[in-house]
């Protein structure tokens, strides 16, 4: 066999000399996928289905190189498409989607479409998955031997598991000066957490201990994440990022066990950022809830934060959601997530700053980034980034075909960003709802105002 990169090379040329031969530009993309080289697949991918938009194959390839880049929102639109034409690849498209659906913490309905994909095509199944999920050769959806609870398998009698401690302790090293815009938020979380870091003695003073919550919601790529990193960075603080894989276990128990250890290490590391990211899924309305196995995480999670048994002095709490409605009621009670903070898209400067930080380092020439910003309403940070890939790749597809690279223009981006639908919308468009049917309290008035409503 080949080197890889000498087959991948060999490949390249081929479809720089035939670029409308969509079956061995599938075949790059696949290659491309095979030694890992997925950005650069989901670039050909695309290029097959702009020739060939029906095309099953290059769907399925699209949405396994979304996945493998934590492109998870722009996979599961394509993994729908496929499920719903219920055409060729079928099998495929249910593994995808059950690994999107354990991703986003949705683990039972992810087990049954797994055993949905194997059932049609028993060559995908995939045995860390199944051994993840506790999933046994030969079970079938509906078997009485599966007992979920909570979207977990149900660990047997007697079993056991060693919990360890998830996430990793981060020392970031950017400010709120990295981050553009926000000022209303970045001022709210310097009262809550910022100031009393940095000014501890006229704390003590009246008494009030360092620490408490915030949640942040609004549409997701808009720099919740990112400014919760920022704040870490902005008083020295130790950072302790939490996601649902660090958290939820296969085995009754072990849930709480891993949420207690995560609470215990930043306690060890005052002052220390401890942020909760898709808090939704790990704080969901115990209301909606079928079993009591996820009330008991409920129940622990608001343990934690109240500091029951241990003092949560120095450890400040920052949460972000995409679908705030889903988090249970209590979490907002004084004490807890009692700031919820909501994070719009960045405006037209902070759009044109974006911009001038992602085309930093590539050749360009001479773009207009506030022009640019006029003509990315309502686009968040991910979705601007996506605009300067797709110009990128345009680049190098009319560079491959022509033999000399041309740096990026404002047309470049602009075409790019015609070409892409603002993620933000459909998040606005059920927003909107929430905001006008369930705005007891006001919860939502930064919706109706973001709105005009």
């Amino acid at each position: 066999m080949h080197p890889p990169d000498q087959v991948i090379d060999a490949l390249r040329q081929a479809v720089k000399l035939a670029p409308d031969n969509h079956a061995l530009r599938l075949h790059f993309a696949d290659t491309l996928g095979l030694y890992g080289y997925w950005a650069e697949a989901e670039a050909e991918y695309r290029s097959v289905l702009v020739g060939m938009p029906h095309n099953s194959t290059a769907k399925v390839g699209l949405a396994k190189a979304f996945f493998q880049q934590d492109k998870h929102a722009a996979a599961m639109v394509i993994v729908e498409d496929i499920l719903k034409s219920r055409g060729d690849n079928l099998a495929e498209g249910y593994v995808i989607h059950a690994k999107l659906l354990a991703r986003a913490g949705d683990v039972e309905a992810g087990v049954r479409q797994y055993k949905k994909g194997i059932d049609l095509d028993p060559s995908l199944a995939d045995d860390s998955f199944a051994e993840r999920y506790n999933i046994l050769p030969g079970q079938r959806p509906g078997n009485p031997s599966d007992e979920v609870v909570d979207g977990k398998l149900r660990a047997p009698a007697g079993d056991s598991v060693d919990v360890e401690p998830g996430g990793q302790i981060e020392r970031p090293r950017i400010s709120f000066a990295d981050v553009g815009g926000l000022d209303s938020l970045k001022e709210e979380i310097s009262v809550k957490i910022i100031h009393p870091v940095t000014h501890p003695e006229i704390f003590r003073a009246y008494g009030k201990a360092v620490g408490g919550g915030i949640l942040m919601y609004g549409p997701p790529g808009c720099g919740k994440t990112y400014l919760a990193r920022a704040t870490a960075g902005e008083i020295k603080a130790a950072f302790l990022s939490v996601g649902i894989n660090d958290v939820l276990d296969m085995w009754l128990g072990n849930s709480e066990k891993s949420l207690h250890a995560i609470f215990e290490r930043a306690r060890a590391n005052t002052p220390c950022v401890l942020f909760f990211d898709e808090v939704d899924a790990l704080a969901a309305s115990r209301s909606d809830m079928r079993t009591s196995a996820g009330r008991h995480l409920i129940n622990q999670f608001l343990a934690e934060m109240d500091g029951v048994k241990s003092s949560n002095d120095g450890v400040l709490i920052l949460a972000a959601s995409n679908a705030p409605w889903h988090v249970d009621t209590a979490f907002r009670r004084p004490g807890r997530f009692d700031r919820v903070l909501f994070v719009p898209p960045p405006d037209a400067s902070s759009r044109a700053a974006t911009l001038r930080v992602l085309v930093k380092g590539k050749p360009a020439q001479g773009i207009d980034f506030d022009l640019v910003a006029k003509k990315t309403v309502d686009f968040s940070g991910a979705d601007l980034k996506a605009v300067v890939d797709l110009a990128v790749e345009d680049k190098i597809l009319r560079a491959m075909k022509e033999g000399t690279p041309q740096p990026l223009t404002t047309r470049d981006i602009v075409s790019a960003a015609a070409r892409i639908k603002p993620s933000t919308r459909d998040w606005f468009a059920t927003a909107r709802n929430y905001a006008i049917h369930s705005n007891q309290g006001g919860q939502y008035d930064d919706i109706v105002k973001y709105l005009g409503m």
